[in-house]
């Protein structure tokens, strides 16, 4: 059975990942920092819904110490989901050391310790695939929030590099670009702002995480096996 690890999955987005790939007979291995008991749950009810294996592991993947470890007690890792990401709305000139270091450490290193990791296994088998989730803003920027934009644009430059680096090992690396998703981090959208943002999508309407997953399990399926170094575009037509 292939194993996924999907790095913050314990809600919205790594959480429907989760549920996607066990319906595809994948055994996933949800990471996740604080919400213990979700990802508990996620885990128990995948296990019930779809018959797999599904385990837990707290790692805060900004710390590569940490990877590391993570790494040593899960099993090789077929499809990695680098989907654990923070966001931030504030003026350029209030952005602080701290808040540039958190948003790079979480949204931009951690899929850099992870992906290192992973890929000592998918070389030495010559298979594998990491997806990495990425964001519109990350193609376009945002106002506001300048940090959030850099980190995922890094995460899309690095995808377009290491899918030409490790292409020869018959590993796969693309990235997923949201658009507006309705998940945690819209919650301090009102509902006038999230009116405003489902106007400015042509699809006139918000993504859902599942959304998300299920460009997720496409990349990371047989269908796609001659799809490398890309950035897929999920994002109701906001940005073309």
């Amino acid at each position: 059975m292939k194993t996924v690890l999907i790095t913050g999955a314990s809600r919205s987005i790594g959480a429907a990942a989760a549920e996607a790939f066990a319906r595809e007979g994948y055994s996933p291995i949800i990471n996740y920092i604080k919400s213990k008991d979700k990802a508990q749950d996620l885990a128990e009810k995948i296990s019930a819904l779809y018959g797999v294996k599904c385990t837990v592991y707290g790692c805060d993947i900004s710390d590569s110490a940490a990877v590391r470890e993570m790494f040593k007690n899960i099993s090789d890792v077929d499809v990695l989901i680098n989907n654990a990401g923070i966001s931030q709305q504030k003026l350029f000139t209030d952005i602080t050391d701290e808040d540039w270091e958190n948003m790079l450490g979480v949204n931009l290193s951690g899929a850099f310790y992870c992906s290192r990791e992973a890929l000592k296994g998918m070389i030495k088998r010559k298979s594998g695939s990491i997806i990495n989730i990425s964001s519109m803003w990350g193609q376009a920027g945002a106002s506001c929030e300048v940090h959030y934009s850099a980190a995922k644009a890094g995460l899309i430059g690095l995808t377009k590099a290491l899918a030409k680096e490790v292409a020869p090992s018959n590993i796969r690396v693309n990235c997923i670009a949201p658009g507006v998703i309705d998940t945690d981090m819209m919650k301090d959208f009102d509902d006038e702002a999230k009116a405003r943002l489902i106007e400015e999508t042509p699809l006139l309407r918000l993504g859902s995480p599942e959304d998300i997953a299920d460009a997720a399990v496409f990349l990371a399926g047989e269908k796609a096996s001659f799809i490398t170094g890309q950035v897929l575009g999920v994002n109701g037509g906001f940005i073309i």
